[in-house]
Order: C-alpha cells, then sequence, then structure tokens
C-alpha cells in the first residue's frame, strides 16, 4: 500500500444523458413492481435530441401477461417516462419533457430465461445471469465511502437542490464534477484540484456572469468539502471549456447503464461489469451487488477493518453463490476467512441467495428510482428506502467473531 497519492473520483448529475435514462429505466422498475412484486425487468433506455426509446424484457401481473399489454399499461408507462424528465427540469428546444418522441419496445421475457430463473418444484430461484459482483466501504467518510467520490456527488447534488430552488437559475440539469485528493497513509489530507462543468443559461459564459457562476460554484466546493482539505494551492477548473450552454441528450446521446464506477465507488474498489439500473432485484447483477456493499460497509463500521471489498460470483439459473471472497486490504482485525465463514454462517442472510438477499433487504418494492442518480451507496437508509445501506449486522458479526476468536 502506498503511504502518498493522489486520486480522483467523478460523478455526473442527474441532467447528464446517460442518467437520466437510468432514472427512465428505475422510474420503469418501480411501476411495475409497485404493481406486482414478483415482476421481472429489464429496461434500457435510449436518450437523444427530442426521443426517448425504451426496449427490453418484462412480466409483470396486471400489465403485461400472455404477451398483451392490460388496457392503459402503455399510457401510464408514457406518463412514467415523461413525469421523470418534467422533474430533472428538460424544458428546451432540444429536449423537451411535453414535446419528445416516445418509442416503446419492452416485450415479453425469454421463456428460456425465466426457467433457469424461477423456482419451481423443488428447484429454489435461481440467478438471473452469471457474473461477479463487488461491494466496497472505507472510513474515509461518515456514510463509509471514499471521499473522492462523495465530495463529487454531494457538489452535483447541492447544485441541483439550488437549480431547483431558484436559488442558482442560471444553472441548467446537466453537470460533470470531479474531485483530486492526496491521501498520506491512506487518508485524504488535502484537494489538489476540482472540476466542475455545468450547463448554463445563455451569457453565463462571459463576463460578471460567468464569474457570477464560478463565484457560486466555489461556494458550493466550500461547502461541501471540509475546510481542511482546501487551501491556496487547490486548483479549480470550473467550465473550462468555455460555453455549455447545449447539453442533457440533446448535446449527446444517453444509455442505461453507462455509468457503472460513478454509480459505485468511483473506481476506488472493483467492479463486476454490471450496471444495476432498470433490472428488477432477481438480478444478481444489482441484488448481489447491494448486499455485497451492505457487507462490506457493516464489517468496517463494525471496527473489523477500515477498508473491505468482498466479492460474489454466481451462475445463472443456480441459487447459491459459487464464490465469497474478503478483502481488508491490511487493515482488518481479523482473519478475513473468518469473516467469510461468519458471512456464510449468518441465517439472516439466506445463504445468500438470490431469494435470501431480496428477503433480507426487502428489496421486492418500488425503491429504485432515487437511486439512479448521485449513487447507489453511501446513501441515508430511511423507511424503505437504500436498504442495502443499514448497519443493522453489526452485531451478529462482532458476536460471531468474537466467539470464532475465543474458541
Amino acid at each position: 500500500m502506498r503511504s502518498s497519492y493522489l486520486f480522483t473520483s467523478e460523478s455526473v448529475s442527474e441532467g447528464h444523458p446517460d442518467k437520466v435514462s437510468d432514472q427512465i429505466s428505475d422510474a420503469i422498475v418501480d411501476l411495475f413492481l409497485s404493481k406486482d412484486p414478483e415482476a421481472r425487468i429489464a429496461c434500457e433506455t435510449l436518450t437523444t435530441t427530442n426521443r426517448v426509446v425504451l426496449a427490453g424484457e418484462i412480466r409483470c401481473k396486471g400489465v403485461y401477461e400472455n404477451d398483451e399489454w392490460a388496457p392503459g399499461a402503455l399510457d401510464e408507462i408514457e406518463t412514467t417516462v415523461r413525469n421523470v424528465v418534467r422533474e430533472i427540469g428538460y424544458e428546451q428546444d432540444g429536449f423537451h419533457w411535453e414535446t419528445f418522441e416516445f418509442q416503446n419496445y419492452l416485450h415479453g421475457q425469454s421463456a428460456h430465461i425465466a426457467q433457469g430463473v424461477d423456482a419451481s418444484g423443488n428447484k429454489d430461484e435461481g440467478a438471473g445471469d452469471q457474473g461477479i459482483m463487488f461491494g466496497y466501504a472505507v472510513a474515509d467518510t461518515p456514510d463509509l465511502m471514499p471521499a473522492t467520490l462523495d465530495y463529487s456527488h454531494k457538489i452535483l447534488q447541492r447544485m441541483a437542490a439550488d437549480r431547483k430552488s431558484g436559488k442558482a437559475p442560471f444553472l441548467e440539469p446537466d453537470a460533470k464534477s470531479q474531485v483530486t485528493l492526496r491521501f498520506e497513509d491512506d487518508r485524504p489530507v488535502a484537494c489538489t484540484a476540482i472540476v466542475v462543468s455545468t450547463q448554463h443559461a445563455p451569457g453565463y459564459d462571459k463576463g460578471e456572469k460567468e464569474a457570477e457562476l464560478k463565484n457560486y460554484v466555489k461556494a458550493v466546493i466550500a461547502d461541501i468539502l471540509p475546510a481542511e482539505l482546501l487551501s491556496d494551492a487547490t486548483e479549480y477548473h470550473i467550465n473550462p471549456t468555455g460555453t455549455f450552454e447545449i447539453g442533457g441528450p440533446d448535446g449527446d446521446a444517453g444509455l442505461t447503464g453507462r455509468k457503472i464506477i460513478v454509480d459505485t465507488y468511483g473506481g476506488a474498489a472493483p467492479h463486476g461489469g454490471g450496471a444495476f439500473s432498470g433490472k428488477d432485484p432477481t438480478k444478481v447483477d444489482r441484488s448481489a451487488a447491494y448486499i455485497t456493499r451492505y457487507l462490506a460497509k457493516n464489517i468496517v463500521a463494525a471496527g473489523l477493518a477500515r477498508r473491505c471489498t468482498i466479492q460474489l460470483a454466481y451462475a445463472i439459473g443456480v441459487s447459491k453463490p459459487l464464490s465469497i471472497y474478503v478483502d481488508t486490504h491490511g487493515t482488518g482485525t481479523v482473519d478475513e476467512v473468518k469473516i467469510e465463514d461468519a458471512i456464510r454462517a449468518n441465517p439472516k442472510l439466506g445463504g445468500l441467495t438470490p431469494r435470501g438477499i431480496r428477503t433480507h433487504l426487502q428489496l421486492n418494492k418500488p425503491i429504485y428510482r432515487p437511486s439512479a442518480a448521485y449513487g447507489h451507496f453511501g446513501r441515508k437508509a430511511e423507511g424503505d428506502m437504500f436498504p442495502w445501506e443499514r448497519t443493522d449486522l453489526v452485531e451478529d458479526l462482532k458476536q460471531a467473531l468474537t466467539a470464532e476468536t475465543a474458541g
């Protein structure tokens, strides 16, 4: 482990074209789960100049059964999609929630996929696909997230809130941020550079208006980052290209699942490659990534490590994971093998089968659209929302590992 290094993470706003697509896909997931908790959804979204296209496979009681749409279902889907775009704030000539052309190519789930995933007879519900999933936690921030990503997200969240409240009316929905921190002995000690590019109203690329925008962004940064990380040596790059009036899907096409590093750990941890948005929780790309974050966070919250990575692997149609791997990166207080054994033995986790994960985290609910912007992790677990961020396994882990050590 290096004692001194620079590390950078980026985030993108809810108005970024890929994030518009992610939020639409997850709004469709929520719509179907609100009708049928056992619905199967794999919804991909394309956004471009005044056009939104849906494609994918679905199965949902009361909405799409026997290869037929229920009365009114297609209109409800379109209304859901337009409401997402309206709530993000797009009312521009090149992308307007009322006027964009909408096309829906969702269709029934493949019977061959269904037979592998569905429970039947003595067969438990299997994984929706093969793959590897990673979870991560680190004691950089109170939310146990990498500091570079945490600050990148929070800068854009604040800017979006100010845009919608009218505090910063010159902002438009599309924006990106990037934070570089210097680490000493694996802890952040200074911010060396920050990049913020934000779509803006006409005229805010020159003169007093440009200065107003840049001063506003610097004030947001100063409010988000701890004061001890900022100094006269911090480099600020705010709208470095100059003009950013054309943005969102009018400026660049968006697709579901293209911001998987923004969605997870900002490059601080491995990624299995599978996207989350648009997928119901039987898809282990999503649910197993959530449970690995949950486990890693509980391990760090329990004081068993300062940093933790967990990997799970699955085969399509097979319920039990093929492997469980824990790495505490030399920061652990307990042997990783013992942590792996404690995870396997915990009855609350249901053997980490797809159904066991969904049951423990209560994932068969319409809770996903809020996760589709500003990261799936490091969020507040409140009510039904973000259950994978709870730290309710801490005592179980402590007791199991204390008993193991005593034995």
